[in-house]
């Protein structure tokens, strides 16, 4: 029996198996396989590249490629001037010349009783046509309705009749007296007394009372929009209606009523007007921000918000001056008022521009989240034209970029939908051909709406969002159209590093097939940008931890290996040279920098990607014969010991570990494996546990070869590994086992476990681990089978540990005892799974040894664990 099992392991070294690899005569499944494979094919875990908050909030960071004269200002001045005045008032769909001569304005004695008001220009059929349904219906019934065609009567003795059977003419009339008022009206100075924005004051109190009381017909308000500045001084306005005073009421005054309510003409005089004044006389900040507030209240409770309302043109131009007092409070308060009358052109871009002056000021966020401006901004993304108004939109998407660095306004983004918004607008972008004017100015705006999606992406039910709405897509899109721009890639991979770190985008991440082919295409691009290249690593490392498919994939991709060698050998010579002029410095005597250089870091990325790769069966065996990948790997151990960067050390070490577990021709481990060996052996003597521990296990595979096992002895390295079975953890004493068992492989070599109370110690592990670690339970009496082969007497073979081994073994083989059954259900049959097919069948068999080679058993009391 002792022969038989020494030549089973014997076979197993020279087909190469490593030593923990135990055989069963069951198949198992993936997730036994898995768990079998424990501390020795391992994927390694690390830390999140830091990105550092930006000093100042601007449109594109310190960082940015953009050259400085490339790039939109995020600094500039706004005045009033910066508004267009004359975009205010509606706009027709054709802009018609004035005519040469300026139209005679009607006028009658004092004693003709049928004295009337100027009348008024009509709305163009475009802005009829940009009103609600229902006022567009109401046009449709009053243009049918009962109003009287007239003709204009001139006073003058030569009068000139115009027959109203040509409405050609009369049109074209109406429409020059249009444009003729609305430049009057538009180049009118603000504070002309005679043309405030007040009551007609000729309208007695009696009279605004009957019109309240529904009796419109007999009571009009004579001011009707801004008719007061067109009355010469001294007309009369409140004179006695005639009854002939309908049928010289022109088509001009009739279009104008039909575009105008009566109701909002109450409104427009009762709530609005008193404000307007108000915030013309008002110089108080305080009390100018309170009249803004009761202005919005009026206007969303009169419905006159958005382009529908005809005064608008009279409401902004009193807003866009008060832009000049220049205080973030007050122009919080306007931008949000103007942007929601839906003004467009230069008025948007002007408004975007102060949102985004207001944003940049962090102080500013507390007022911004009481005063729901990010409502509007969503709006203007949601609603105007990307092409049309990107520069609006640039701006606009900065001012949201600035708030989502505050956590409330953040979580209010999300609830309000910008993530959809985000995404359906970075869809419209990528649907831009390449060979638009638009695509340069484009990139400046997608550059805010990735740095906004990468804020959000911190926020759970963003990230449920993100994956749902097809954000990879759309990402890996912009990514592979915008290449050469790197302030996007940049933000897109830190959006990808971030969303990588959970498990559910990380496995959506995977089957996007094209994101392997765009991160390679990416590193060959941008080899030396290391914020890049960072980030890039630590997605790969995490798609590659648990996939095993994501590991073929990536390695199966043309020239994977090669850009890893490549930028493998760059960061290494960057962190060569760092480290040379650290030591030129007179650094030797000084504590290295504790966190891992710029260098550095990307090569503990990079390592793990090789050693996460280095998992699957065909890419680990792939690798290991990799010469120039295993070169530069001990490179790290030599060149650099585990004080300086912990976490590339033992990261180099695991990866070396992995690859050392494959068994393969030309393997450029087994051709290095001396020269590992001492690099493991400066590590083994380190004061690092993590260290220590790393270097064991790879002793662990490859003690397996007879040098190896020579250079232990020589190197008295056994007497370290004896000494870990002390530490009382699992994984040490794991790592520890492995190196003993293949060292008792050799029958000249297993007296050296009694030097330092090896089978004390032993015995003592099987104690203290075997009931909650099987496996480990396993590896301990696989090597006290192999050390006492040649046993004559148990007690010569274990001294005084006999009875306490025979005692371990009778009661870890006693299925009530030895399993918990106070565990669940799944794990304890887990647990029995590896009692009965790892442990069961080697104690058994190490305990008839020992009880055929003792003639009596002690009497002991067994306990349960």
């Amino acid at each position: 029996m002792m022969k038989g099992m020494q030549a089973s392991k014997n076979k197993n070294t020279e087909k190469a198996e490593p030593f923990y690899r135990l055989s069963v005569p069951k198949q198992k499944t993936s997730s036994e396989i898995i768990n079998e494979a424990r501390n020795v094919l391992r994927t390694l875990r690390t830390w999140r590249p830091f990105t550092p908050t930006e000093d100042q909030r601007t449109l594109f960071g310190s960082g940015s490629s953009r050259a400085p004269q490339n790039r939109p200002p995020s600094v500039f001045s706004l005045h009033a001037s910066s508004f267009d005045l004359a975009e205010s008032r509606p706009v027709s769909g054709v802009r018609l010349s004035p005519l040469d001569h300026k139209p005679i304005l009607v006028t009658f004695a004092k004693d003709e009783d049928s004295s009337f008001s100027l009348p008024k220009p009509p709305a163009d059929a475009a802005e009829v046509r940009k009103v609600s349904s229902a006022r567009a219906r109401l046009f449709r019934r009053t243009s049918q309705g009962n109003y009287l065609s007239a003709k204009i009567v001139s006073p003058d003795q030569n009068e000139e009749k115009l027959d109203s059977e040509d409405p050609a003419m009369m049109r074209n009339l109406c429409r020059s007296n249009d444009n003729c008022l609305a430049e009057q009206r538009l180049y009118t100075p603000f504070n002309d007394e005679s043309r405030q924005l007040i009551f007609n004051e000729h309208i007695s109190r009696s009279e605004r009372e009957e019109f309240l009381k529904g009796t419109a017909g007999k009571f009009l308000f004579q001011l009707r929009g801004e008719s007061d500045q067109m009355k010469k001084p001294g007309t009369s306005s409140s004179g006695p209606r005639s009854a002939g005073w309908k049928r010289r009421v022109t088509d001009l005054e009739d279009e104008t009523r039909i575009n105008e309510s009566e109701e909002e003409e109450i409104f427009w005089h009762m709530k609005i007007l008193p404000v307007l004044h108000e915030l013309e006389k008002e110089d108080n900040i305080e009390n100018l921000c309170l009249a803004c507030t009761k202005l919005y209240q009026a206007l969303n409770e009169g419905n006159m918000l958005g382009k529908r309302f005809r005064r608008r043109s009279v409401l902004l131009k009193t807003l866009y001056k008060l832009v000049d007092i220049d205080s973030d409070p007050l122009c919080l308060k306007l931008a949000k008022i103007i942007l929601a009358m839906k003004v467009d052109g230069r008025n948007l871009l002007s408004v975007c521009k102060l949102a985004f002056k207001i944003c940049r000021n962090e102080k500013n966020d507390y007022i911004i989240q009481n005063d729901r401006l990010l409502d509007c901004l969503l709006e203007v993304l949601r609603t105007e034209d990307l092409q049309k108004n990107n520069e609006a939109l640039l701006y606009c998407m900065g001012a949201i970029k600035f708030m989502s660095g505050n956590a409330v306004l953040l979580n209010e983004m999300v609830n309000k939908g910008a993530v959809e918004m985000l995404l359906q607008l970075m869809k419209q972008i990528n649907n831009i051909k390449e060979n638009d004017t638009y695509l340069s100015n484009l990139g400046h705006l997608l550059v805010q709406l990735t740095a906004t999606l990468r804020n959000l992406a911190d926020l759970p039910l963003a990230r449920r969002q993100l994956i749902c709405d097809g954000a990879i897509s759309e990402l890996s899109v912009a990514l592979e159209q915008r290449m050469n721009d790197k302030d996007v890639c940049t933000y897109i991979v830190r959006i990808f590093s971030k969303l990588s770190s959970y498990n559910d985008f990380c496995a959506a991440l995977a089957d996007c097939s094209r994101c392997y082919i765009l991160f390679l295409a990416l590193l060959d691009k941008y080899q030396k940008q290391q914020d890049l290249v960072i980030r890039i690593f630590f997605i790969l490392g995490n798609l590659t931890a648990e996939n095993n498919q994501a590991r073929e994939q990536f390695f199966k991709e043309k020239g994977s290996v090669n850009t890893l060698i490549s930028l493998f050998q760059t960061y290494h010579e960057l962190d060569l040279n760092a480290q040379k002029w650290y030591h030129e410095r007179g650094g030797e005597g000084k504590n290295h920098p504790k966190h891992p250089s710029e260098a550095e870091d990307v090569l503990i990325k990079l390592i793990r990607v090789l050693a996460n790769l280095s998992i699957h069966p065909s890419v680990g065996a792939a690798l290991a014969a990799a010469h120039r990948v295993v070169e530069l790997l001990v490179a790290v151990l030599e060149y650099k010991s585990v004080d300086d960067c912990e976490e590339l050390i033992i990261n180099a070490a695991t990866t070396i570990n992995n690859l050392s577990y494959y068994k393969v021709k030309s393997s450029a481990v087994q051709d290095r494996k001396l020269h590992i060996a001492e690099m493991l052996l400066k590590l083994l003597m380190s004061n690092n546990m993590d260290g220590i521990v790393e270097a064991v296990r790879v002793f662990g595979n490859l003690s397996q070869y007879h040098e190896i096992c020579d250079f232990i002895i020589q190197k008295k390295i056994y007497k370290f590994v004896i000494a870990l079975l002390d530490a009382k953890n699992q994984d040490v004493c794991f790592s520890a086992c492995g190196v003993l068992l293949n060292l008792t492989v050799d029958k000249n070599k297993r007296a050296l476990l009694m030097e330092e109370g090896g089978i004390g110690k032993l015995v003592d592990c099987l104690r203290d681990f075997g009931p909650a670690d099987w496996q480990l339970a396993c590896l301990i009496c696989k090597t006290l089978w192999n050390y006492s082969e040649n046993i004559t007497s148990a007690a010569s073979c274990f001294g005084e540990d006999t009875d306490t081994l025979l005692v371990l073994l009778t009661a870890l083989l006693d299925e009530e005892l030895a399993l918990d059954y106070s565990l669940d259900r799944d794990l304890r049959d887990y647990h029995k799974l590896y009692w009965e097919r790892e442990f069961k069948p080697v104690a058994e068999k190490l305990l008839d040894r020992i009880q055929s080679h003792r003639s009596f058993l002690p009497a002991v009391t067994i306990t349960p664990f």
